[in-house]
């Protein structure tokens, strides 16, 4: 469906209040800047800022941007054949490589996050999110996997999943602090990854993984006997799609897509 014009004057002011906003926080502190001051500085009324903006501090953590649903959003998603801690792994691999904001590899997130640290307000924002994302997950792989309302397993995985993507984003939010450049981070962070998924056990890597036959379109069901014809030839080029796995192919895919990168 196309954006009208307005729906995109809307996300263009929506836009324009957070970068004022966050400018201003990054200079003075979050605590010390009021909502008074952000509208002066974008030069909009106080109650154009609240029409966008609930609280001020959804000014730095924009819903869309701070989603308790962001790691369930991911295992929802996954392929078939791929397992949930590997969807998560997956996507954070691809936000990596395509240097997205919602990873902060962007010019400045150091000071960003040092501005975050020194404000009980977002810290304590920061943590809600954190909380949210993890019960988000664990109904997922609950709902994913079968499990009666009792199972603690659904909440461990979850737990170990989340685990993850909160040593990556401390390690980001160091890097940035000491001004390394975005891609060099990146690299180092798809280095981390592979780190910490060795340090997954079986268990969690292989939990909720998605049944073959899942989503497929019709005219897909015929390609577990086109696989299985691939692999009595094994000098044809198509044998290593086959054997691709579906507890590993999607990650050594991705894997060597950022080699590919990072040269």
């Amino acid at each position: 469906m196309t954006e009208s014009l307005r729906e995109r004057k809307k996300r263009a002011t929506r836009r324009h209040l957070a970068e004022v906003a966050t400018r201003l926080f990054v200079e003075r502190g979050f605590e010390a800047v009021t909502i008074a001051e952000v509208a002066e500085a974008a030069d909009v009324s106080v109650k154009t800022v609240y029409n966008y903006f609930g609280a001020k501090e959804d000014l730095v953590l924009p819903e869309g941007e701070a989603s308790g649903d962001r790691l369930a959003a991911f295992v929802r998603d996954r392929e078939p054949g791929e397992s949930a801690a590997r969807a998560v792994l997956r996507n954070l691999h691809g936000e990596l490589s395509r240097r997205d904001r919602s990873v902060g590899l962007t010019l400045g997130y150091g000071r960003f996050m040092r501005m975050v640290k020194e404000s009980p307000t977002l810290l304590a924002r920061f943590d809600r999110v954190g909380a949210e994302m993890r019960e988000a997950l664990a109904a997922e792989l609950a709902a994913a996997a079968g499990a009666s309302p009792d199972d603690l397993l659904p909440r461990l995985v979850a737990a170990q999943i989340a685990w993850v993507q909160e040593q990556m984003f401390a390690e980001i939010a160091a890097r940035t602090a000491r001004d390394e450049p975005p891609g060099e981070i990146a690299a180092a962070m798809h280095e981390l990854l592979d780190v910490l998924e060795s340090l997954l056990g079986d268990r969690v890597l292989t939990y909720a993984t998605r049944e073959l036959s899942a989503v497929r379109e019709p005219s897909a069901v015929r390609e577990p006997s086109a696989a299985r014809e691939t692999r009595a030839t094994p000098e044809t080029g198509a044998a290593r799609e086959t054997r691709a796995t579906p507890e590993t192919g999607a990650v050594r895919e991705t894997r060597a897509t950022r080699e590919d990168e990072t040269r």
